[in-house]
């Protein structure tokens, strides 16, 4: 057996029994934790190493649980990390100018220019298709807002989708239009999917979706992720991922849980025809690529209003539910029956009241099983939400990437009163007895683990880093954090016996960072590298 021996590191794993642990060893052929525990324990003092051991020597370094990313969006990111990035472009007269420079970029066989990240308060005004004309009048543009739930097009996208003043608003979105009912330039929640994705995965191909594939695990491998949950899959994206799986022998360099995407169609069958088809593909699974379960979107999101909220906006508006009540239990039951995991979407607190209402009765009235049920983001909830998650076993999904102070101004507008300033209280949760998973949607925010945990333990921002940390109040400390983006995310769905913990038996993904923050905790988590990812025992990134 060949070992790999790492040692004169400083190592945190989430269990009382490792907090001493300096070295320890991993098994190349199964890829698991073999030994742990003080160095004399793994490697004799003295003398060379025993024959068929390896060693690595980390002094000063950190070693950790390979984090887990457990909500991102793989296809998505991939492809994010290809468009012009817009989040940092704080007005249009910048954004224009990015866009000029990427029509220029395409030169005269023109294409497509794809955008990523712009915020609202960008913008004075619902944005236009006519401010985007004013910068690129000859080629379609398609910018994704940083939340991924509403696109913003100019005329000639609207022109090459086909949308006209007669297109309907698809079921749960929604088309700007302009005095006389003509689109005026934003495609909002649904109707950004069901439009704009649809057009754009039509132009892609197969090479296209696997070069995004492969950037996505490339970014993640060198942040320090050694597992993620995506939760938006769909045929496109899991073909994918199997052609880059098959192409590495059936592993990856991230092991890949998944959510099926499942969308209200307004046809119960048509509803749960998708549950059965998620069934099929969870039937068909690896220890590196699977289904586990299917993800329900319930509302919007705050920025534009479209969140679900138990009082309206300042303006008087309110966000409709994405998934009538009526039509959600049937789903959530027989993806029950089929053993699936339920996530959910839920944004505001009339969401997550509506997720919780479906979920007790799923609890209450059915038969038990290991069934770990989510909800996803909890921007804003009421008192009671994190009691009635603790009782029924409901992991609290939360990304702290959200709460960037750089991005809070107009999410904080749109409420207009007091529910600003207990947004993103993530301490309640574990508090209430809850499980609590961080993670970072992306690529809805930056997918960088250590500017998550940066956020999360100081409510600071990871954009600017030079803004005030908004709600201290609500940060959480260090050991608690990384528990949350590694044992706790790894329990979140079902994988805590064998991920999140540096233990003999254990899967030996790991990261290994420059420095220890607990032996510096001066130095800011931003200031930190990875410096090597270990997944199943091999290095699959090395600073």
């Amino acid at each position: 057996m060949t070992r790999t021996v790492l040692t004169a590191a400083n190592v945190l794993s989430p269990a009382a029994d490792a907090a001493d642990v300096t070295g320890f060893a991993l098994d190349q052929g199964s890829g698991v934790v073999i030994d742990g525990g003080t160095i004399v324990d793994v490697l004799p003092p003295g003398g060379p190493a025993p024959q068929g051991e390896r060693i690595v020597e980390l002094p000063g370094r950190l070693v950790l649980p390979g984090f887990i990313d457990s909500h991102v969006h793989l296809l998505w990111l991939g492809e994010a990390l290809g468009k012009v990035e817009l989040t940092d472009a704080r007005d249009l007269g910048e954004i224009q100018r990015r866009l000029r420079k990427a029509r220029a970029a395409l030169g005269d066989e023109g294409g497509v220019v794809l955008g990523r990240g712009w915020l609202f308060d960008a913008v004075e005004g619902e944005p236009t298709a006519a401010m985007l004309d004013e910068a690129v009048p000859d080629v379609p543009v398609f910018l994704d807002a940083n939340d991924l739930h509403s696109v913003w097009v100019n005329s000639a996208a609207l022109r090459a989708m086909g949308i006209t003043a007669d297109t309907p608003d698809p079921l749960g979105g929604r088309i700007s239009r302009d005095a006389t009912g003509a689109p005026a330039g934003m495609l909002y929640e649904r109707a950004g999917l069901e439009l704009a994705g649809a057009h754009l995965a039509s132009l892609a191909s197969d090479d296209d979706r696997d070069a995004a594939i492969e950037r996505a695990l490339a970014a993640y491998s060198a942040a320090g992720v050694t597992s993620v949950v995506d939760m938006a899959m769909d045929e496109l994206a899991w073909a994918a991922l199997s052609r880059c799986a098959e192409r590495r022998g059936g592993r990856l360099p991230v092991r890949v849980a998944a959510h099926w995407l499942v969308a209200d169609s307004g046809d119960p069958e048509q509803n749960l025809a998708q549950v059965a088809r998620a069934a099929e593909f969870a039937r068909d699974g690896s220890p590196w690529l699977r289904v586990i379960g299917i993800k329900l979107i319930l509302d919007g999101v705050i920025d534009a209003c479209t969140a679900t909220m138990v009082r309206p906006y300042a303006d008087g508006s309110n966000g409709e539910p994405l998934w009538p009540s009526a039509a959600l239990p049937p789903v959530v039951f027989a993806a029950d029956d089929a053993r699936l995991r339920i996530a959910m979407h839920a944004i505001g607190d009339g969401a997550s009241e509506l997720a919780l209402d479906v979920l007790e009765e799923l609890v209450d009235t059915r038969e038990r099983w290991d069934r770990r049920p989510r909800i996803e983001h909890l921007e804003v909830v009421s008192a009671e939400t994190p009691a009635r998650m603790a009782r029924i076993g409901v992991t609290a999904s939360m990304q702290p990437v959200h709460a960037d102070p750089a991005i809070q101004d107009n999410w904080r507008v749109q409420l207009g009163d007091e529910r600003a300033d207990h947004g993103f209280a993530w301490p309640l949760f574990p508090q209430a007895g809850a499980r609590l998973a961080f993670s970072t949607d992306a690529p809805t925010a930056p997918h960088h683990a250590l500017a998550n945990l940066h956020i999360a333990t100081t409510r600071g921002s990871a954009l600017q880093p030079e803004l005030p940390p908004a709600q201290p109040e609500y940060a959480v400390p260090l050991a608690a954090a990384l528990r949350h983006v590694t044992l706790d995310a790894a329990a979140s769905y079902g994988e805590e016996h064998r991920l999140g913990r540096i233990r003999a038996g254990y899967d030996a993904d790991l990261v290994v960072l420059d420095a220890d923050p607990f032996a510096e905790p001066e130095r800011s988590l931003l200031d930190l590298r990875v410096v090597r990812t270990v997944v199943a025992g091999e290095t699959v990134f090395e600073a």
